[in-house]
């Protein structure tokens, strides 16, 4: 009997420390998916204002149809991929549609940067420097300088050059930052955790995009917790409502 009350006290002790275990841990991982959802939300919207500026800009005008901003201002970045010279006044095609762009120099630049996440990485550089004997005019006798390897050609075909010395390679690393860019599809304009579309509207000549999230949105997660997101704000005119 006493065994059985014992092993019935241990079994107890086990099931309260999980419980605490589950209160406490599953309660931050909620907090951190509602932090990623917002963060998410925050980025699409952030996303639609650049298609509809980058659009306004090869237009004159925002686009009442945010998704034709954004395969007009994805067609335009295609086209120029494929000819370079696609830039100035252009009649662009698309969906049996044509539409006249003034397509400015540097537009595949700003393209990749504003749809792109910087990146950083480490490349290891090899350096040759060759020690050349030339003639120097000024002092009126051959002379010894250090360059580049890569400029050695162009001291081959010099009048002033009489012979290469020797070469040494040094290595150093360089920091290199590129943009892994990305293209914005249709999932930009949908808020990821209800899946309604933003709200884009035009108040006094003045672009909205707004959360879809009216009232305090709920969804249930083990059964005893809950998901809980408000309205993740909005942008107005570009100033978003965030980073107040």
């Amino acid at each position: 009997m006493n065994r059985k009350l014992n092993d019935l006290i241990e079994l107890i002790i086990v099931l309260g420390l999980v419980f605490i275990l589950f209160a406490i841990y599953v309660p931050v991982s909620i907090w951190e998916e509602e932090d990623r959802y917002e963060s998410v939300s925050h980025f699409r919207m952030n996303t639609i204002h650049h298609i509809q500026e980058i659009y306004k800009n090869l237009t004159g005008d925002y686009a009442t149809d945010g998704l034709w901003a954004m395969n007009v201002v994805n067609a335009v970045r295609d086209s120029l991929t494929a000819d370079s010279t696609y830039l100035d006044k252009q009649l662009l095609g698309l969906f049996q549609n044509t539409i006249n762009l003034n397509i400015p120099r540097g537009f595949d630049v700003e393209f990749d940067t504003t749809f792109g996440f910087q990146r950083f990485r480490k490349d290891t550089i090899t350096d040759t420097t060759v020690q050349v004997l030339t003639f120097s005019v000024q002092l009126s006798r051959n002379d010894t300088v250090y360059i580049q390897k890569k400029y050695l050609s162009d001291m081959l075909a010099s009048e002033t050059f009489r012979d290469v010395l020797g070469e040494e390679s040094v290595k150093r690393v360089e920091s290199i930052d590129y943009y892994e860019t990305f293209i914005p599809d249709t999932s930009m304009f949908y808020c990821p955790l209800t899946s309604q579309p933003y709200k884009i509207e035009f108040i006094e000549d003045k672009l909205r995009i707004e959360s879809p999230i009216e009232h305090v949105y709920k969804k249930p997660r083990f059964f005893i917790f809950s998901l809980k997101a408000q309205n993740h704000g909005y942008i107005e005119d570009g100033i978003l409502s965030w980073s107040k």
